[in-house]
């Protein structure tokens, strides 16, 4: 298998924090060869892409308000940005599923540039807005923010909770106001923001991430796609599953039932008699 197979294997089964950091590196290396062998093309493209600093003017490049995210000062501003990505992309797995990752993410990303634009009219946040840092801050708060009693084990200092992990970055992004980087880290905070509100609103039943589904159907619609309706035979049917005798069916709609109490409200709503059962179902 040659490393482009491998790489597209890897990226056909990883999960979204692992498309993320994929996406993150392929833009940044192409960004990269453009800016070193093709310096015009960049010089057109890069302001299209970045956040700008164009206060109202700026507002009608809607999509830089994510794109930006996918841009790095340099690799070891990309690097950082991974590495955190990944490391709190699989403490969110804890309790969320993948979508409302992605949508936790996004979020964050346009929370960072609603404070970066905002800001420039008070603060000289500097030209461009680029990197991943508001968009990584969303999870990482909003998790704080659901569950800051959660431990982490970190190398050379121990066992910490969420919530002193969390309290740090905010206490060093307002320490930092006063630096030459005012707008990334007033970014920090917009992400930060966006990262409470979205869990706070998951807390309250209300689960953003269904949005897409909703932009999924509409644009289904506006295509004038054809639905059609499926009859099913129920004789048929009932020969289908006729080699399931009753407990496995009880068992099989058990595991289904707690499977969607995850996706919405994540796995620290099961029950202790629930854990266990998805535990001794998966030893088997």
């Amino acid at each position: 298998m040659s490393a482009i197979d491998d790489f597209k294997r890897q990226y056909k089964e990883g999960g979204i924090v692992q498309k993320l950091i994929f996406w993150n590196i392929g833009v940044f290396i192409l960004m990269f060869v453009l800016e070193k062998l093709l310096p015009n093309i960049f010089a057109i493209i890069f302001p299209y892409i970045a956040l700008s600093n164009d206060g109202i003017g700026g507002l009608w490049k809607v999509w830089t308000f994510v794109t930006y995210a996918f841009l790095h000062a340099g690799i070891w501003h990309l690097i950082l940005n991974m590495i955190v990505l990944n490391f709190i992309g699989q403490l969110f797995a804890t309790y969320f599923n993948q979508k409302q990752f992605f949508t936790v993410y996004l979020l964050g990303a346009i929370g960072g540039a609603i404070f970066f634009i905002l800001s420039s009219f008070v603060f000289p946040v500097g030209n461009v807005l680029v990197g991943a840092s508001a968009a990584v801050m969303a999870p990482m708060i909003g998790l704080a923010y659901y569950s800051p009693s959660m431990e982490i084990r970190l190398a050379l200092i121990g066992r910490v909770k969420m919530w002193h992990i969390a309290a740090c970055i905010v206490l060093i992004d307002l320490f930092q106001l006063s630096s030459t980087n005012v707008g990334g880290h007033i970014a920090h905070l917009g992400g930060a923001l966006l990262g409470i509100i979205y869990v706070a609103q998951l807390k309250r039943g209300k689960d953003l991430s269904r949005i897409f589904d909703s932009l999924v159907n509409m644009s289904r619609k506006s295509k004038g796609t054809s639905f059609k309706k499926v009859y099913v035979n129920k004789e048929k049917e009932d020969k289908r599953t006729s080699h399931l005798n009753n407990d496995e069916k009880d068992r099989q709609k058990q595991i289904d039932t707690i499977l969607d109490k995850i996706s919405k409200s994540g796995y620290d709503s099961l029950t202790a008699e629930e854990k266990e059962f998805l535990f001794k179902v998966g030893k088997e």
